[in-house]
């Protein structure tokens, strides 16, 4: 069966000053200083690692379309304001 959707979050480290990911799609790891460049980075890697690392080729060929398409579930945390 087809894992329908996934997690995605984006913890601040204060640390580093970097937005970073927490997520279940297999090979997701995003850093990013702003939280506009982390969905851009995860909204263009996302769908291929799914396909990639979380459904198999018979799978591929066998399950209808609609069956195949994930649901990301990413909100948007609030914006940290970066000390320089």
């Amino acid at each position: 069966m087809v894992q329908r959707a996934f997690a995605v979050r984006a913890i601040w480290d204060d640390d580093a000053k970097v937005y970073y990911s927490d997520s279940d799609i297999i090979g997701l790891h995003i850093e990013s200083t702003s939280l506009d460049e982390f969905e851009a980075i995860l909204f263009e890697l996302a769908p291929g690692l799914i396909v990639a690392n979380h459904i198999s080729e018979p799978e591929l060929a066998s399950l209808p379309i609609a069956d195949l398409i994930p649901a990301i579930l990413w909100q948007r945390p609030p914006e940290r304001q970066v000390a320089a």
